[in-house]
């Protein structure tokens, strides 16, 4: 029986549907842009897969304009999409346009990952294909590794994570695993910017209970995800909650937290600045807030000047000196 006529199981709107013959019919993010020069930017990109074998995670790749990129090492900043775990891939539009964009803005070289999702495949494998990832992008650092354009031009001595909303919480969570992981990795994180990042918790702060609809959304979101574990007060979603890992084990010494102010998110976002600072990590951290819009507003509007604003602290972020203490 074709799938859009089987017998619906559930639905998670607006992100997708699924039905009792196991098909996952997925309603967002689900248009796909070929990987290859941008004419708008000067950025070319590559799509490499087999990155876990027998799997379908792949990374996409993104450098400035090659014709006059020469011999330079670049920043090298890792990147994770959002879509709440389970939406969107590196070659949906909206976020190869974005990593185009701040590739150019920035002169970084972009490896944006592609995680295996849920329901599919629930949490914790979207971290786990993520650490991977991080793995294999590593390999590079001594110039011998896969890919050419990682082993020419980027340096490993500027490594950044980042992503927003789900994706932000990926790159948060592998750089705690990267403060505690045993032996060390072979190459160090310089600094993480989490974009709108999607942290939660079973409480309500800040302004969240005026917003019914939207909270009771996201609530949802993390037991969708990861229904091996539900609790909204999983330290991997509320890494703010009392008990939780300490933040002093963040495997980076800059952090970047970007928040909209529409955004239900906000708070938690400056929850997590306030926790980070004040828990004994070693490191620097700021945060940026937008006025008047919501979450993820820059990946549907990249030419208004909000976006432009953020895409600029960003590549300010990424291209800042290294403090002398660090």
């Amino acid at each position: 029986m074709a799938a859009s006529n089987a017998e619906l199981d559930y639905e998670f709107l607006p992100y997708l549907r699924v039905y009792k013959n196991g098909h996952v019919e997925r309603l967002l993010g689900i248009d796909s842009v070929p990987a290859g020069p941008d004419s708008q930017t000067g950025v070319s990109s590559k799509d490499i897969s087999n990155i876990i074998p027998d799997t379908e995670v792949y990374v996409r790749i993104y450098v400035p304009n090659i014709s006059i990129l020469g011999n330079q090492k670049l920043p090298l900043v890792i990147y994770f999409h959002g879509g709440g775990f389970c939406m969107f891939t590196p070659s949906s539009s909206n976020y190869h346009n974005y990593l185009n964009t701040l590739v150019s803005e920035s002169r970084i070289i972009a490896v944006s990952v592609h995680y295996r999702r849920p329901p599919e495949h629930p949490l914790p494998i979207a971290y786990e294909d993520s650490w991977q990832a991080l793995q294999w992008v590593f390999s590079h650092c001594n110039g011998d590794g896969q890919e050419p354009w990682l082993n020419e031009h980027a340096n490993f001595g500027r490594v950044f994570l980042s992503g927003d909303s789900a994706g932000a919480n990926i790159a948060h969570n592998l750089a705690m695993a990267a403060g505690s992981v045993e032996p060390e990795l072979m190459v160090d994180i310089l600094g993480v910017a989490l974009v709108h990042p999607y942290f939660w918790g079973s409480g309500s702060i800040g302004s969240e209970a005026l917003y019914p609809d939207k909270k009771a959304h996201v609530d949802r979101l993390w037991s969708f995800a990861c229904p091996s574990n539900p609790d909204n007060d999983d330290p991997r979603i509320n890494p703010m909650l009392e008990g939780a890992p300490s933040l002093t084990s963040l495997g980076c010494r800059r952090v970047l937290i970007s928040v909209a102010e529409k955004d239900i998110l906000k708070d938690r976002g400056w929850a997590y600045y306030q926790a980070l600072g004040r828990s004994g990590w070693m490191g620097v951290v700021e945060i940026q807030e937008t006025e008047g819009v919501d979450h993820v507003f820059h990946l549907n509007n990249l030419q208004c000047q909000k976006s432009k604003d953020l895409i600029k602290n960003l590549a300010h972020f990424f291209n800042r000196e290294r403090p002398h203490f660090l």
